[in-house]
């Protein structure tokens, strides 16, 4: 579990946090939602230990992060952050291998290899290890940093908006693919993800962490707290959730 209590984290004279107390639970996807500016990243970036905030505490399994070593923190959790992506003339399996850093230090071993293998597997990566990653489209590269992460074999998996400026096939495809490791008993991850697309949110989210003007808006299970009046409430503008074929969907409420 994540918990978080009384973060405030402090840039110039307008807090990005402020006072967020909420927790979430280990398994299955954490959706953390918000209109631009919320600060979703920044929760994102403090959970990770990046941010040592200015008040409060973040507890994952137990771990205090804000005080926690380096090492210990990259064997507990993965971040993929929105910047991941120039990696000149560095091939899928390079990139993907990189996960296996905080636990080999340089000295890879043979397990190391199986993880990375693994990984590459996870994400059908196999016919595109030996190319390079600039070289991949935009949802074949994002596969590959995703892989990376998971190579990690940290049971919490941070996703900072992974599915920018992709299209619905690869969106689709990423997503699934969260879901079936969230889901997998063998070997399951812990999923913790900023989206913007409600309706993704909406459709894989079995928590969700909402956030608006730096300040927590909600937490809970994503089908009690992805309301139509609660969301209308946090964009500032009507927003209306239903059901089709089964699935809660988001659309416009005018």
């Amino acid at each position: 579990m994540i918990e978080i209590e009384g973060l405030t984290v402090a840039r110039g004279e307008t807090p990005a946090l402020r006072d967020v107390t909420c927790r979430v639970p280990e398994g299955g996807i954490t959706a953390i939602i918000g209109p631009n500016g919320a600060g979703k990243s920044t929760l994102l970036h403090v959970i990770a230990g990046l941010i040592r905030p200015a008040a409060g505490q973040v507890r994952v399994s137990g771990l205090d992060v804000t005080r926690a070593r380096e090492r210990d923190r990259a064997r507990l959790l993965s971040l993929l952050t929105q910047s991941a992506g120039t990696v000149p003339r560095l091939s899928v399996r390079d990139l993907v291998a990189f996960g296996r850093w905080p636990h080999h230090r340089g000295r890879p071993t043979a397990a190391d290899h199986r993880a990375t293998d693994a990984a590459i597997e996870r994400f059908d990566l196999e016919p595109l290890a030996g190319r390079e990653v600039e070289a991949l489209s935009g949802g074949q590269k994002q596969r590959a940093f995703l892989a990376m992460a998971y190579a990690q074999e940290t049971p919490w998996m941070l996703l900072d908006e992974p599915l920018a400026a992709l299209d619905p096939k690869y969106t689709r495809d990423i997503m699934d693919r969260l879901r079936d490791i969230a889901d997998d008993r063998a070997g399951r991850r812990s999923v913790l993800i900023v989206l913007h697309d409600l309706g993704i949110a909406a459709r894989h989210a079995d928590w969700c962490v909402a956030l608006k003007d730096g300040r927590l808006h909600g937490a809970g299970p994503g089908r009690e707290t992805m309301t139509s009046v609660a969301l209308s409430a946090l964009y500032d503008t009507p927003l209306r959730v239903g059901w089709s074929q089964d699935r809660l969907v988001v659309v416009d409420g005018d």
